[in-house]
């Protein structure tokens, strides 16, 4: 069976929304599912928001070396590591982003947002040609999303810059090494890695709320083929079933891969 048929055939097992897709990096697409289904973001939006980072540093509005002092007012919950230290630390523009990307940190996130200018990420989404990706509030901000402001992305948004990242087609070639160097330093783990070996490099983004899990990135496997992978579910009975499902279809497409 194919490997789209048999990821279909474990999902009409599994409760909740999920959207796939698997293609090698020379766009030859295996698995297509759900691929426009639009779902809130969480934190796999912060990948559009360092393509405008690297996108702004290669014309020169600033460089990732310029710094940053971390004060009170940028305080912000969940997840990161910025809310455990004290105000007066300074970061370049490359270091905030390696924390919003390997540790999701929230507050380093919005400290990037309110530098960049929300317009002009949602700008750079669209000329990146995301058709459904949004960002329309600021990380934990829960009075936003009250008042209908949200994150929103679709499968087929994440494939494409993905894409676009991979083959340096996002800014440049060189901003793109160093972007997938980062996304290969992710700490948060449990999803796409879940039932993969321990040594396969993955380079790739997460993102989570309740009863949502997302796991988005480029797998490079030692004996095989390097491939894109996009898993987004919701509404999931509980967040581990939303890892699991991640899981196992990643454990499928490694298994295609590599054969």
């Amino acid at each position: 069976m194919a490997l789209q048929g048999k990821i279909q055939e474990f999902l009409k097992t599994q409760t909740g929304n999920v959207a796939v897709v698997v293609e090698t990096l020379d766009g030859d697409r295996a698995v297509a599912i759900n691929t426009e289904r639009v779902f809130p973001s969480a934190s796999t939006i912060k990948l559009a928001i360092m393509s405008e980072l690297f996108n702004r540093a290669a014309v020169g509005d600033f460089s990732l070396t310029d710094t940053i002092t971390i004060t009170e007012k940028h305080r912000t919950g969940g997840d990161g590591i910025l809310k455990e230290l004290n105000p007066g630390h300074i970061f370049t523009l490359e270091e905030l982003c390696t924390l919003m990307i390997i540790l999701s940190d929230n507050e380093a996130t919005n400290i990037l947002i309110d530098f960049l200018g929300m317009e002009n990420i949602n700008a750079t989404i669209k000329r990146l040609g995301l058709k459904d990706a949004h960002l329309g509030r600021h990380m934990m901000d829960s009075e936003a999303r009250r008042q209908g402001h949200d994150n929103f992305i679709s499968a087929e948004d994440l494939a494409k810059i993905l894409k676009l990242i991979v083959s340096g087609r996002n800014v440049n070639q060189k901003s793109s090494e160093k972007m997938l160097d980062i996304m290969k330093r992710q700490q948060v783990r449990g999803r796409l890695d879940l039932y993969l070996p321990e040594e396969i490099v993955i380079a790739h983004k997460t993102g989570d709320l309740d009863l949502l899990e997302h796991d988005v990135g480029i797998v490079y496997p030692e004996n095989g083929k390097a491939y894109i992978i996009v898993v987004l579910t919701n509404e999931t009975t509980t967040n581990k079933d939303g890892r699991e499902i991640i899981g196992h279809i990643s454990k499928m497409a490694y298994d295609y891969y590599t054969a």
